[in-house]
């Protein structure tokens, strides 16, 4: 007798989503966190829209946090700058643990 083995749904969404819609843009879907910007200098870019669930199906909660973000909100001041130096969301958005956050992949962030 064959036995079938089952797949979690949830995870292979969440990859369908990354890797065929990345170009699209969207309003933030529930459990995403839409970051307040701080440089006024930015005009019309929209801010970032961290998909906080995407997240919570692969890593557990200390693999972020306190170590790259602290959990209050608005108390991390993310900056670009930052993020190209390997720090908050560069740690693994590098491309090689995740898509790398370049300045031609802005739009996998800033949702209009």
């Amino acid at each position: 007798m064959t036995t079938i083995k089952r797949v979690p749904i949830a995870p292979l969404l969440a990859l369908f989503c990354l890797l065929v819609l990345p170009g699209q843009t969207a309003e933030a879907e529930p459990g995403d966190v839409v970051l307040k910007r701080f440089s006024p200098s930015l005009g019309d870019f929209a801010p970032a829209t961290f998909p906080h669930w995407i997240h919570i199906m692969q890593y557990k909660c200390p693999a972020c946090h306190d170590a790259l973000f602290k959990m209050k909100a608005g108390s991390n001041r993310i900056s670009m700058r930052d993020i190209l130096a390997g720090k908050f969301c560069g740690k693994c958005h590098n491309g090689k643990i995740a898509f790398a956050s370049t300045f031609t992949t802005c739009n996998r962030c800033h949702r209009k």
